[in-house]
């Protein structure tokens, strides 16, 4: 609050004009120096909260413009610069606090199993019989092509229409809602599968068997994915996929393929599967020894020739040695999941069809976790 003094009565003499000047410069002295109601008062760099520094201005606006004047009729020269600084300070501005910029999205983090190599990992004491439950003979089969075979996805934005999902299994899906466009891409056949991605929300979300009744859609099951996370569904909880994990981490994309290289373990089907392992989480059948786990690894064998493959082929040769496939859903043996894509060679891709189940040998995961 701003103090009120009264003036001075006027004193004669040289004397006790001198006296006053003494006193009122005492007086200013003392003021300026630590006054107990100046903001900031005995700390040149005292610190707010936000980190901003309030020391300096504290003292100036302790001691506003025309105080100094009601100590004397003649203000002294200490009363005059006091004066100066108090109408001249400008406030300093706070320090903005930093923004924190969000981490780039990619496909699950680097930690997460489908991103980790396997190729010192030791082959598994049941490879030969779970190799020949699948098919020992059986080929392998890319399961996308150029003329719209595969499964597709849905790039998506916060703008787009969103939908709450009527599911058949509830109790294991994901409430959503879920990004769908006006004409979504949706894999042909039974499964039917929906997936949109969304990378400013680095978000995915996945359905099964996806159709749409007037302006409805319903579906089998569903799974939403942050795909900056490791986190797993709950155990015994399907997805989109019948392993309970996500499908689009696993899928052969062009444009992944383009660069030369894929990074990461495949998607693949299986006649009969029964029980699961790490990371899958769901079932389809009971546990058994002589059928393959949903959740199961498996690698193309570090002798296998691949040099007489085309550019592209080769490129996902290549990740089936370093990062193999991990078995996801029944169906066909050995059928490699890919998302369509025009730009696809199928006439090199197919040659892929060469390889057969003797080409491959199922890896142990029981030390591979997420993180």
């Amino acid at each position: 609050m701003r103090a009120i003094r009264k003036r001075p009565a006027a004193i004669a003499g040289v004397g006790a004009l001198s006296l006053i000047v003494v006193v009122a410069a005492c007086t200013l002295l003392s003021g300026a120096g630590g006054g107990t109601n100046a903001p900031g008062a005995g700390s040149g760099q005292s610190a707010t909260q936000d980190g901003s520094s309030f020391g300096d201005i504290g003292l100036a606006s302790g001691l506003p413009a025309g105080d100094a004047t009601a100590t004397a009729a003649q203000p002294s020269a200490l009363a005059t610069a006091s004066s100066t600084v108090a109408a001249t300070a400008t406030p300093r501005p706070p320090t903005p606090k930093p923004t924190a910029k969000p981490a780039p999205c990619s496909v699950l983090p680097a930690s997460n199993v489908w991103n980790k190599t396997i190729t010192k990992l030791a082959v598994a004491s049941n490879s030969a019989a779970m190799i020949d439950a699948i098919g020992l003979n059986a080929y392998l089969h890319p399961d996308f092509d150029a003329i719209g075979d595969g499964i597709p996805y849905n790039v998506v934005t916060s703008s787009t229409a969103t939908y709450k999902v009527k599911f058949h299994y509830a109790s294991e899906s994901d409430a959503g809602p879920y990004p769908i466009p006006s004409s979504p891409k949706i894999e042909k056949g039974s499964d039917r599968h929906l997936l949109s991605i969304d990378a400013s929300q680095c978000k995915l979300w996945e359905l099964y068997d996806a159709r749409k009744s007037g302006s409805s859609w319903a579906a089998e099951s569903g799974a939403v994915f942050n795909l900056r996370s490791n986190g797993l569904r709950p155990a015994g909880w399907t997805s989109a996929d019948a392993a309970g994990l996500p499908i689009y981490p696993g899928l052969v994309r062009y444009s992944e393929v383009a660069t030369g290289s894929i990074n990461h373990a495949l998607r693949f089907t299986a006649p009969d599967t029964c029980g699961y392992i790490y990371p899958a989480r769901h079932l389809t059948a009971a546990t058994c020894s002589n059928l393959p786990p949903m959740g199961l690894r498996v690698r193309l064998k570090a002798s296998v020739d691949i040099s007489g493959f085309g550019s592209h082929a080769k490129v996902v040769l290549t990740a089936l040695k370093r990062y193999g496939m991990i078995l996801a859903d029944n169906g066909s043996p050995w059928y490699l999941s890919g998302s369509p894509d025009s730009r696809w060679n199928d006439d090199e891709m197919h040659k892929l069809q060469t390889l057969t189940g003797a080409d491959f040998e199922v890896v142990n995961t029981g030390s591979l976790r997420n993180g």
